[in-house]
């Protein structure tokens, strides 16, 4: 669901860690503790790995310690802002196929219009990848066009003469996309279109803040507590 999620899609070439979107079901965190047990991954921040806080939207964050992927990064979330629970997200996944050492390694990733919903966050990093992964998708696919793809496009171009060439050639083929951003491209208003888009990107950004403000109040919580009792459950 995040960087590695990205290079699958053709809008990223490297990423130092793995994000991973999880059913917080028992059964599941049983088999995934067993997975991060073989990987002697180690919680390297609160909260612990826990259905309650996965639940809440908290992101749990482990250090691999095997020889073969020691030092790597894994972040694991069961809830995101903006985002359908995981049970939608898995019938909408799309599943990829890759040639691995003479193997066929098989990922089931967001699909591109929940990564792209999941990405928008306050971090300055994101938004220049949103970009990057539905400039690509267009690109890809502009010869091709599908109701749900100019859906797709209309709703979440973030350049501004690709989103002014879309808006043209179909938004009379979807009438309902209604954004200012979108609205603005249509008549060729390119200076226009950037303010909107800022403008946009800026109410996201305030709305993630406002979803993380409890959840970081909660998470000093734990890092007092952690340091009172000096322990850390695994």
């Amino acid at each position: 669901m995040g960087g590695q999620a990205c290079i699958l899609y053709g809008a990223a070439e490297f990423s130092r860690d793995a994000d991973l979107a999880v059913l917080a079901s028992a059964e599941n965190l049983d088999h995934l503790r067993l997975a991060l047990a073989d990987l002697r991954a180690e919680v390297i921040a609160v909260p612990a790995l826990d259905a309650t806080y996965l639940e809440r939207g908290h992101a749990v964050h482990f250090r691999c310690g095997r020889e073969d992927v020691a030092g790597l990064r894994v972040d694991l979330m069961s809830r995101m802002r903006g985002v359908e629970p995981f049970e939608r997200l898995w019938e909408r996944r799309t599943t990829f196929t890759l040639d691995v050492e003479e193997e066929q390694l098989v990922l089931d990733a967001l699909s591109l219009p929940d990564l792209v919903a999941a990405k928008k966050t306050q971090r300055d990093k994101d938004w220049p990848m949103i970009r990057r992964l539905v400039e690509a998708n267009y690109l890809l696919f502009r010869t091709a066009p599908s109701s749900a793809r100019v859906t797709f496009w209309l709703r979440e171009l973030r350049t501004p003469s690709l989103l002014i060439e879309c808006s043209r050639e179909h938004s009379a083929e979807v009438p309902g996309v209604t954004r200012p951003a979108a609205e603005a491209a249509l008549v060729g208003e390119e200076a226009l279109v950037e303010r909107r888009l800022a403008a946009e990107q800026a109410r996201e950004v305030e709305l993630d803040r406002a979803y993380w403000a409890p959840l970081r109040a909660e998470l000093e919580q734990l890092r007092r507590a952690q340091r009172t009792t000096g322990s850390r459950r695994p």
